[in-house]
């Protein structure tokens, strides 16, 4: 059965006998333009930190890899939980699908409503209406993870946008610069405040955030907001991988190549030659699907990836390798 969680109150997570406050929880975005959506708050959780009944009480989630040939699934988070913004299409959702198969309780969280609560319920988890550029929202997100499940041991901080007016230096206004920063870097950042202090406290965590192999590559086909950004997403991973790292807390960035969602089909759809431009230079021959970036998110949040930490994980078909492709 999927929860959803009530507004949250004013005052902060309550906190294990003893044990440090965390800081301010977090929230999630998934769409351009406007982002402003009151943030849901947990229902009352297990004082004694034991995770309450979640997904594992409801029916069995769907196997993703059944389908996609993206990997077994091994139930390697068994009982942990999982927060995942921008959960209401494309990676976001495909992920949400296969931690959930992966055992563990989902939290989805998204500023689209019906999205965000449709995933919530496919995978038996909890919905969270977030904007993650909202530092308050965000708190809550993260609150509502420990108060409804006793933990945040995996957090997937992936909304993002890539909006049509983010393009050339010389043709994206400061506006669209800002909006794109927003949704793409610095919700990363309030995600990564919210979720360490939770994972600080029980001493392990995995965090894995949605960066792009554009950030190692330069591209004459710009979007130079959203490339900006997401390099702000590989050092400021990697400098949270190593100052978290002897306290448990595992911090990599996701680096896909272009993938088929919808985030990818809307801006290709008013460029076709954009699209023809890059999948080019993929060696396999095509765009990544959802499902096979969601495996590697799986390995990532699970103790299959214990020594990985600090990285750039490329998910790219080949394409950060390539000088020529193949005929």
């Amino acid at each position: 059965m999927t929860r959803t969680a009530p507004e949250p109150p004013s005052s902060r997570p309550a906190t294990a006998p003893g044990a440090p406050a965390p800081e301010a929880p977090a929230s999630t975005a998934q769409t351009p333009a406007a982002q402003t959506s009151a943030a849901p708050e947990p229902a009352p959780g297990p004082a004694s930190g034991t995770p309450a009944p979640g997904p594992a009480s409801a029916a069995p989630a769907p196997d993703p890899a059944a389908a996609t040939g993206a990997g077994p699934v091994c139930r390697r988070l068994e009982g942990r939980t999982a927060v995942v913004t921008g959960a209401g299409s494309g990676i976001g959702l495909a992920t949400a699908r296969r931690l959930a198969a992966e055992g563990a309780h989902v939290v989805c969280g998204d500023i689209d409503q019906s999205a965000g609560k449709a995933a919530a319920d496919e995978v038996g988890g909890l919905f969270a209406h977030v904007d993650v550029t909202d530092p308050d929202q965000v708190e809550a997100l993260f609150r509502a993870a420990y108060d409804t499940y006793g933990s945040v041991d995996v957090a997937f901080n992936n909304a993002g946008i890539s909006p049509p007016d983010d393009d050339s230096i010389l043709e994206t206004g400061l506006e669209a610069w800002k909006r794109v920063q927003e949704v793409n870097l610095t919700s990363v950042y309030l995600c990564c405040k919210a979720a360490i202090p939770y994972m600080r406290r029980q001493g392990r965590g995995s965090i894995v955030n949605t960066a792009s192999f554009v950030a190692r590559m330069g591209a004459a086909t710009s979007q130079i907001s959203y490339t900006a950004s997401k390099g702000g997403v590989l050092a400021l991973s990697r400098e949270l991988g190593v100052q978290f790292a002897r306290e448990g807390i595992r911090v990599n960035a996701l680096c896909p190549g272009p993938v088929n969602t919808p985030l990818l089909r809307e801006l290709f759809a008013k460029d076709p030659e954009r699209a023809a431009r890059r999948l080019v230079h993929i060696p396999l021959g095509r765009f990544a699907e959802a499902e096979e970036i969601a495996a590697a998110v799986a390995f990532l949040a699970s103790d299959d990836a214990s020594f990985v930490n600090a990285t750039d994980f490329l998910v790219d078909g080949g394409i950060s390798g390539a000088y020529v492709t193949p005929l």
